[in-house]
């Protein structure tokens, strides 16, 4: 927990990162008002907008850059899209109920919520196992397909929540706290890789050495494990020569523009024609097959070319903003579990919006992960949209 004291004007101090990681490692308990009601404040609204407007944005954009392939496949140009806006609906639900739901009860589900989720993530090396873009992590059964992948981001950060947040005075006996938190993570980074998923695997990664850094653990800890971490991803590339060449071809896009790089190609061609103000809304060519997966992984690319610099723009800030308070919210949250959660989910969109929109500009190797809130998919939006809950049940709790 945190302590809060009064400086002489009579306000509320808040300990910074740096003096409740100094406070953990000295062995010293810090104690706040965790149960505290507060009025929502700024940071609360201000996240609450971000994501609303994300997700707006993202039901508007599917509509246009999925209703060219709908109609291909010989539905509604509107098919695609209500089945988003299906999945936003639920997952608005969702939301309500993580926001309002204590997130100290998320705790005590940590082991069998993390436990069911890894079973579910057998599921697709099973006969509903299905590959998508040479990444078995998908899920048929009937019309409903899901990627369970998703649900191990939000088990993992409620796992190391609880693991890290209770044993606070043992955070530097390593065979207590810090290696069942590895070990954790290397189970849910390890099934991503084995569903071809490295993108997934980077962005649990990020997730688990943000917590362990907020949550007070020795930094030569997490750097010789992030230093191992970062070898064995290496190793898992240069195993195989089809998986080395997708991700090298981002150095040379116009050398392989015909084969591995066709896809970032034709983005960054679809980027360039939307200009400053872009083409309008529901003009853009890149929907009409020339960019793969317009409606989802490249997404992005869509509302460059129709929103221009200015919708480029506002997604980027929109995403760094949501960054900038979510990490305020985790620096000021009145106790621990707050703190970490909030690290978690931030890190969490932070991390997968940089690696998709790198991607998709061809700074980065494209590595099939969806924008956060406004990509194409019922999965993700469902377990972001719960994930936002999340923090959202945090910065109610900072002024």
């Amino acid at each position: 927990m945190t302590t809060v004291s009064a400086d002489p004007s009579g306000s509320i101090s808040i300990p910074s990162l740096r003096e409740r990681r100094r406070a953990v490692l000295a062995g010293r308990r810090l104690s706040g008002n965790v149960g505290t009601e507060t009025q929502p404040g700024k940071l609360f609204y201000g996240i609450l907008l971000i994501v609303t407007v994300m997700v707006a944005l993202g039901l508007v954009m599917v509509l246009s850059a999925s209703s060219i392939k709908s109609v291909n496949n010989g539905g509604s140009a509107f098919t695609m899209f209500l089945r988003q806006l299906m999945w936003a609906f639920f997952g608005v639900i969702v939301a309500l109920g993580t926001y309002r739901m204590p997130y100290r009860a998320w705790q005590r589900l940590n082991k069998p919520m993390l436990t069911f989720v890894i079973g579910l993530n057998m599921l697709p090396f099973s006969p509903l196992g299905i590959t998508v873009n040479g990444a078995r992590a998908w899920v048929e059964m009937g019309p409903i397909g899901f990627q369970p992948s998703e649900l191990l981001k939000f088990a993992l950060i409620i796992y190391l929540t609880n693991n890290l947040g209770r044993r606070q005075r043992e955070l530097t006996d390593f065979k207590r706290t810090f290696r069942p938190a590895v070990f954790a993570w290397l189970v849910a980074a390890g099934i991503a890789m084995a569903q071809s998923d490295l993108g997934a695997a980077i962005v649990l990664s990020g997730i688990a050495f943000t917590v362990l850094y907020m949550a007070g653990c020795p930094v030569r800890w997490i750097g010789v494990t992030a230093v191992g971490a970062a070898l064995l991803g290496l190793g898992y590339v240069l195993t195989s020569a089809s998986r080395l060449s997708r991700w090298t071809a981002f150095l040379d896009i116009e050398g392989n523009r015909e084969h591995t790089s066709y896809q970032v190609w034709q983005s960054i061609i679809s980027i360039s024609n939307g200009g400053v103000l872009g083409v309008g809304p529901g003009a853009g060519t890149s929907k009409w097959g020339y960019v793969p997966l317009a409606h989802s992984d490249f997404i992005f690319t869509v509302i460059a070319e129709e929103f221009g610099l200015f919708g480029s723009t506002l997604v980027i800030g929109g995403f760094f903003l949501l960054t900038l308070f979510g990490f305020v919210v985790a620096m000021r949250a009145p106790d621990y579990s707050g703190a970490l959660l909030a690290a978690g989910i931030t890190v969490w969109f932070a991390v997968q919006a940089l690696i998709n929109i790198g991607g998709v500009v061809g700074v980065i190797p494209v590595t099939g992960l969806t924008l956060p809130l406004i990509s194409y998919g019922g999965s993700s939006l469902l377990i972001t949209l719960g994930a936002a809950g999340l923090l959202l049940n945090v910065a109610r709790k900072v002024s």
